[in-house]
């Protein structure tokens, strides 16, 4: 049963993939049930028609008036599925980069995640140690937010390096404004 509902279940790339071989299908199954004949050559057999006694003029004319008209609707019909499978095909590297970059986006965010901790506990570590070096590992790879977080166990003088560092490569205003509040307090 578990593996019933995992077949019947399709993930986006799958179901674009599907959309559009059945739009593929749909444009074939046009092209072989369509005929194509100019329209000279079908006055010709008409006009032989005509010369023959088989069919009037008026006749003549009116039948190809119609055949031309359903010939001019199928072949907007099949030049309109061909625009949609060009579009599909247009789109689909546009969508896969942006999925892709979605999911790298995803997994960076989970990476930063998973060693924000760790990182601020060697940071306390090496700074009970004495280590020298800057305040905040894997500084240009926090956020604000994080990088916010760690500023409350630092030193005016580790503060300041900070905010000197901060100010001579991001310069982001949130986080200058709030190294200058802790250096005044």
């Amino acid at each position: 049963m578990a593996a019933a509902s995992k077949a019947k279940k399709k993930s986006p790339e799958q179901d674009q993939g599907s959309r559009a071989e059945q739009s593929v299908q749909s444009f074939r199954d046009a092209l072989e049930k369509s005929v194509t004949i100019s329209r000279d050559r079908l006055q010709e057999v008409v006009d032989d028609a005509v010369r023959r006694g088989r069919m009037t003029r008026g006749d003549a004319d009116e039948m190809i008036g119609r055949l031309v008209t359903r010939g001019r609707d199928q072949a907007e019909d099949l030049l309109s599925q061909l625009e949609r499978l060009l579009a599909q095909a247009r789109d689909a590297p546009g969508r896969a980069r942006k999925q892709a970059g979605t999911h790298a986006q995803k997994a960076r965010n989970r990476a930063v995640k998973a060693a924000d901790k760790p990182l601020a506990g060697a940071d306390r570590v090496r700074r009970a140690a004495r280590v020298p070096g800057f305040p905040i590992s894997a500084y240009d790879q926090l956020t604000v937010r994080q990088i916010e977080r760690r500023l409350q166990e630092l030193s005016p003088a580790q503060l300041r390096k900070v905010r000197d560092y901060e100010r001579s490569n991001k310069a982001r205003k949130s986080l200058l404004s709030s190294l200058d509040r802790k250096l005044k307090n």
